[in-house]
């Protein structure tokens, strides 16, 4: 398995068992709130049109072109994996560094793949791919950019599984074109990534395409109905935003008593530069909070937000002097 948070029974591994608190990743801890659900959706096979439902719904909160198609699918990574047989392989750049899934599958799937590290440098490739904002640097590009840099790539990957939190950067407005494919995530902002939900917008073609390699059935019942009330609960994602803003702000005063400079990161999560990440991350190991250190960085720690009050206070302790 290729290197990621949530990797927690390494920690269990090495750190032992515990209490723990996984901040590898930058999945909500501060959860939108389970309903109750009707039964049937767990012992049905869903409809077609309830998945058109839940599809067209996320259109709308989201702010999709109608020119759009779209496809719930089961998370992200699902599209991840498939994007890369929706064309002919062929010379792909990844704006880098960045979620190592991208690069991966696409190199599975027989792409030439480069990692770079500017837009100009994607110029030219046949499948760009672009995370906004960026796993795990929190980089962000205006969607003024990403509709010129279409213009200068065969098709276009636009990641935005952390876009719940930057709304005005959604390319989704603009999709529908051939050469855009728009991913987004569902369990990152509301902190349900054991729902494994995700969807992609693009053109009618690539959705169609990827539908027929996902299969009639994929995304559960009990999926679509969490995900088709807590995308249309806009209050209270107004309102998470906010408290995230705040809590990034108060990991950074936590990280900056501990000496660490912020290196960026999303509201969701934070990176770090530190003397030595690993010695970072097994000094909070001790506490029994979980972090993310990167194999291609010696100094760079990202840590998630915790959520409720004791999780607050115990990173606080890990990070006293």
């Amino acid at each position: 398995m290729r290197d990621h948070g949530g990797n927690l029974d390494q920690a269990v591994a090495v750190f032992g068992t515990g209490d723990w608190i996984d901040l590898s990743t930058g999945i909500n801890r501060r959860p939108w709130p389970l309903p109750l659900l009707d039964p049937d959706c767990w012992r049905s096979l869903p409809t077609r049109a309830a998945q058109a439902g839940l599809v067209a719904q996320a259109a709308r909160a989201w702010g999709a072109s109608d020119r759009a198609a779209g496809i719930a699918l089961a998370g992200a990574q699902a599209a991840i994996q498939l994007m890369p047989l929706l064309r002919p392989a062929g010379r792909a750049a990844v704006l880098g560094p960045t979620y190592n899934e991208h690069a991966a599958c696409l190199i599975q799937a027989g792409w030439d793949v480069a990692s770079v590290s500017t837009i100009e440098a994607l110029h030219g490739a046949a499948l760009a791919v672009v995370v906004n904002p960026n796993n795990p640097d929190g980089r962000c590009h205006t969607p003024e950019d990403m509709l010129a840099l279409s213009r200068k790539v065969g098709f276009l990957v636009v990641d935005e599984s952390f876009g719940d939190i930057t709304p005005g950067l959604s390319l989704l407005p603009q999709a529908g074109q051939d050469n855009l494919l728009i991913l987004r995530s569902f369990g990152k902002f509301y902190g349900l990534a054991g729902l494994r939900l995700g969807f992609a917008f693009g053109a009618d073609s690539d959705i169609a395409a990827l539908a027929r390699m996902a299969g009639p059935w994929a995304v559960s019942g009990p999926a679509i109905e969490i995900g088709r009330q807590a995308i249309s609960d806009t209050g209270w994602a107004d309102a998470m935003r906010t408290q995230l803003a705040l809590d990034a702000g108060r990991a950074d005063d936590l990280a900056r008593v501990a000496g660490w400079k912020i290196a960026g990161g999303t509201t969701l999560f934070r990176l770090y530069e530190t003397p030595d990440a690993q010695a970072a991350q097994h000094r909070l190991a001790r506490h029994k909070i979980w972090s993310r250190i990167f194999p291609w960085s010696g100094r760079l720690l990202r840590l998630g937000l915790p959520g409720p009050e004791p999780e607050w206070d115990r990173l606080s302790r890990a990070l006293r002097p």
